[in-house]
C-alpha cells in the first residue's frame, strides 16, 4: 500500500502554470487519476465522472459524481465515506497542483442535496418551535459544513437567531427569537434538544 500513497504524495511535486492557476484539464486528469487507483485498490464497484464549471470566485469548481454497485457504501452513516474520498483527492491536488486554488465536491446520485434539504426541513421545524414558544430550542450536534447550511438558511429570517453552541468539531446549534436576543445569550443550553 506505500506505492498507492507514494504515487500520489511523494517524489516531485506538479506545478501550475505560470498564471497561478492549474488548467482545468490537468485538475480533472489529478482527480481522475486518484480515484481511478481508489477505486481498484479499494475493490469497490463504483464509477464517476468529473467535470470542470470553471474558475469561479477565483477557485477552478470541479464536480465529481460517483454511482456504482457500492454506492450505498458512500452515503451511509451520513456520507462519512463521501467526505473522506473527498478530503483525500482535495489533498492530493493540493499536493500535485500546489499553486492552483481548486475547489472539488463529491456526490452520490443528489446525496448532498437530498441531505441538505432534510437539514433545511428539520430547521424550519425548530424555527417555527422556537417561535411559537417564544423561547430557544437546540439542534443536535453537527459538522461545520452541516452547521452552514442552517445558518444560512435561517439568517433569512428576521425573527430569529441561531449560532452555534460547545466545543469540538461538532456543536450544537441554539436557535432562538430575536426579542430574546439579550437574555437569551446569558442563558445555558437548558431546553429540548432535537
Amino acid at each position: 500500500m506505500t506505492g498507492f500513497f507514494s504515487k500520489f504524495f511523494g517524489g516531485k511535486k506538479k506545478s501550475a502554470d505560470s498564471s497561478g492557476t492549474s488548467s482545468a484539464s490537468s485538475t480533472v486528469a489529478v482527480v481522475e487519476d486518484v480515484l481511478s487507483a481508489l477505486i481498484q485498490h479499494g475493490d469497490f464497484d463504483l464509477v464517476f465522472s468529473v467535470r470542470s464549471a470553471g474558475v469561479v470566485d477565483g477557485n477552478e469548481e470541479i464536480t465529481v459524481e460517483m454511482s456504482g454497485q457500492d454506492q450505498a457504501l458512500l452515503t451511509e452513516k451520513e456520507g462519512v465515506l463521501l467526505d473522506s474520498i473527498q478530503l483525500f483527492v482535495k489533498r492530493v491536488v493540493q499536493h500535485q497542483l500546489p499553486e492552483a486554488r481548486v475547489n472539488v465536491t463529491f456526490d452520490c446520485n443528489g446525496y448532498r442535496e437530498e441531505s441538505s434539504k432534510e437539514l433545511i426541513e428539520l430547521a424550519d421545524r425548530l424555527r417555527d418551535k422556537a417561535l411559537e414558544q417564544g423561547r430557544s430550542v437546540y439542534l443536535r450536534a453537527l459538522a461545520p459544513k452541516d452547521r452552514k447550511i442552517v445558518h444560512q438558511h435561517l439568517a433569512s429570517d428576521d425573527r430569529i437567531r441561531s449560532r452555534s453552541v460547545g466545543d469540538g468539531l461538532y456543536k450544537k446549534i441554539k436557535i432562538y427569537p430575536v426579542k430574546n436576543t439579550a437574555r437569551e445569550a446569558d442563558r445555558e443550553p437548558t431546553d429540548a434538544t432535537l
